[in-house]
């Protein structure tokens, strides 16, 4: 299931960024600085709460074609809204991400208390770790096994910093 939605990801990013290519050129020169500024801009004041909604998003990738979007690129950005939209803020916040070395050690020590599942981003998972002592610590091993291996992800994305 995760390799049909990356697949679907990828495939509609592609169809995105394959029409912008594609498109007709603008009937007035732009000065390609003066764009870039207006994204960049764009970019600072969509992320001055940390977040990007869908209009922002829009307005940028309108900005960055220079033209309105087509339906199929609509539906393209809409998919992908949650993907671009990390992207831009990690961008601007500058987010490390997390570490496999730090999961893991959290899992060894704590892993009875569910958390290395709250460092991953797995809140509710971490709270019924909380709740059954790690599954009668049976869940902590096995969560201490997979982040090991490297099967267990943080929920928005991969390890920054792997063993």
């Amino acid at each position: 299931m995760r390799k049909v939605k990356g697949l679907l990801a990828l495939s509609t990013a592609f169809l995105l960024l394959n029409s912008f290519s594609v498109s007709k050129p603008a009937k007035t020169p732009v000065n390609v600085s003066d764009k870039a500024e207006k994204v960049s801009t764009l970019i600072t004041d969509a992320n001055a709460d940390g977040t990007v909604s869908f209009k922002e998003l829009k307005a940028i990738v309108t900005e960055m074609k220079g033209s309105k979007l087509s339906g199929a690129e609509k539906i393209a950005l809409k998919l992908n809204k949650k993907k671009i939209a990390k992207n831009l803020t990690s961008a601007k916040f500058g987010s490390e991400g997390k570490s496999q070395l730090t999961a893991t050690l959290l899992c060894f020590f704590l892993g009875a208390l569910g958390i290395h599942r709250f460092y991953l981003g797995y809140t509710w998972q971490g709270i019924v770790q909380l709740l059954t002592l790690g599954g009668l610590g049976i869940w902590a091993l096995i969560d201490f096994i997979r982040i090991l291996t490297g099967s267990l992800q943080p929920k928005n994305g991969e390890y920054a910093k792997t063993l």
